[in-house]
């Protein structure tokens, strides 16, 4: 089972139902609304119609109301909360640690060990070094942001 069939099952069990369609807009990749997730059907890759979706369900779980208009910050907070929680979810500092565990040297390896795009896991990397700033532990791990991302074991 790959993440994208994954998070459909974690909907399913929310109630969630997922569509496929076709936008108006290329921009437009996801929307969430009433217990109903539509995903647009010009996604093209497996990882990034998960990392999309993964979004989407962060809105389930952290959005309230109608946040279409990214010009009002409450709007803006909770989108800015949707994507944590996608990137908690799909990635977070224990799957950081898994990656570097696995091997994995770059975030080019990362991104494909954890089933996100680059793109993705960029995104999440930015977000977690606002969070954290230069650097982070977890466990016996010593998680930098900047200036790359690197993951070092400490030693004991």
């Amino acid at each position: 089972m790959n993440v994208f069939e994954r998070l459909e099952d974690e909907a399913c069990k929310d109630g969630i139902e997922i569509i496929h369609r076709k936008f108006n807009s290329d921009r437009i990749k996801g929307l969430y609304c009433q217990g109903t997730i539509a995903l647009n059907n010009n996604i093209e890759t497996s990882k990034e119609r998960a990392c999309i979706l993964a979004e989407e369900l962060g809105h389930y779980h952290t959005s309230i109301g109608n946040i279409i208009n990214l010009s009002d910050v409450p709007n803006r907070k909770q989108e800015r909360q949707a994507r944590i929680w996608a990137y908690n979810n799909q990635i977070g500092l224990k799957g950081l640690v898994r990656a570097y565990e696995h091997g994995c040297k770059n975030k080019h390896e990362i991104a494909e060990f954890l089933e996100v795009t680059e793109e993705f896991l960029e995104d999440a990397v930015k977000c977690y070094c606002e969070k954290y700033g230069v650097y982070t532990t977890i466990d016996n791990y010593l998680v930098y942001f900047i200036p790359q991302l690197i993951i070092y074991k400490k030693m004991e």
